[in-house]
């Protein structure tokens, strides 16, 4: 096998992209942690062996992607809460009567303020992957539930739950209203409830509506999870798509290893 020139091998983004990716780096794992100061524009531009200006574009770019804040002639510092852990599983277990989703529960015992908006309900034609993980026939249509959630008043993930027609026709699911206890409880009352989920998860750069609605300064990649769920008799009873700025967020799975059998 022939082995790409040394050319070819050079990161070839621009300088100031490139600062950026190094200290975004030390951000998400903790090596900069909420509330400390970057270092000088001095020492990051012998760091780098950078222009003052460079430096200064590379900065812009973190407090553009809501990472740092500051302003010229003053340090800047890394914003609090930045880098969230969502632990997916949590949000299969239904909420108690009334109570508010889990998902919106979890921002809140970490201190923040969460909500979300509803923000369509029809009947559609789903995504190919999303029709073939409900065991839809070609050309049978879903109901969509689309929502944008926000955690202290930032758009943080735009989801959008689809449903099959004999699961959610005359239900409150194919409403323009609120669950109260979110989907899993609903789910659950209807005769459905939540057995098993597969997640399948990727990075990708975002959509012009995911780029809109989340805010996103750049073509920053999203995540984004394909959630399918089971109920009874293994079959699919909802596919939800969930994409998240994949610079502020990260999934935490716990496993249990199996048992070998005797």
């Amino acid at each position: 096998m022939t082995l790409p020139a040394d050319d070819e091998l050079l990161d070839r983004r621009a300088l100031h992209a490139r600062i950026a990716a190094d200290l975004r780096d030390e951000i998400m794992s903790g090596d900069l942690p909420p509330g400390a100061k970057l270092p000088s524009t001095v020492r990051l531009k012998v760091r780098f062996g950078a222009s003052s200006a460079t430096v200064q574009k590379a900065l812009q770019l973190l407090k553009d992607e809501r990472l740092v804040v500051g302003r010229a002639g003053a340090a800047v510092t890394v914003r609090e809460n930045r880098q969230r852990t969502i632990r997916p599983a949590s949000s299969l277990t239904p909420a108690a009567t009334a109570a508010a989703y889990p998902w919106l529960s979890e921002a809140s015992r970490h201190g923040s303020t969460a909500h979300s908006i509803l923000l369509a309900v029809a009947e559609v034609a789903p995504p190919a992957d999303v029709a073939t993980a409900l065991t839809l026939d070609e050309g049978e249509p879903a109901f969509l539930r689309r929502q944008l959630l926000h955690i202290d008043d930032e758009p943080a993930e735009l989801v959008c739950s689809y449903y099959p027609p004999l699961i959610a026709r005359g239900t409150p699911l194919a409403e323009f209203v609120k669950i109260k206890g979110g989907t899993p409880t609903l789910l659950t009352q209807l005769g459905h409830p939540p057995r098993r989920s597969v997640d399948r998860v990727a990075a990708r750069i975002p959509t012009q509506e995911q780029c809109h609605a989340l805010r996103l300064p750049s073509d920053m990649p999203v995540l984004r999870t394909l959630r399918t769920v089971f109920g009874d008799d293994d079959r699919p009873v909802e596919a939800t798509v969930m994409v998240k700025a994949g610079h502020l967020y990260e999934l935490q799975y716990e496993f249990v290893p199996r048992r070998p059998r005797p």
